[in-house]
């Protein structure tokens, strides 16, 4: 049977896995609720915030970009022969 849980609740489960730290499976058990959900949350974002896991992958690509961006200028800079 689904368990009903209210959107500030939501919002409060993210906050302690995003702010926090906490690991998914932990927060899980200390709420009782299935660690499928949470996933669901975080996949599509609680009160209208963006996904958190579309926030992480933002920020790998964003980290990939900067590192083709530093090869990209040290080849530029490197004397011609």
């Amino acid at each position: 049977m689904a368990q009903f849980i209210s959107a500030e609740t939501k919002q409060q489960i993210i906050k302690e896995i995003r702010d926090e730290g906490k690991r998914v499976v932990d927060v899980a058990s200390e709420h009782g609720i299935s660690t499928k959900a949470i996933y669901t949350w975080l996949r599509d974002g609680v009160g209208g915030d963006r996904s958190v896991l579309e926030i992480a992958r933002l920020k790998r690509e964003n980290e990939q970009l900067y590192a083709i961006l530093g090869k990209v200028t040290a080849e530029l800079k490197r004397p011609k022969r």
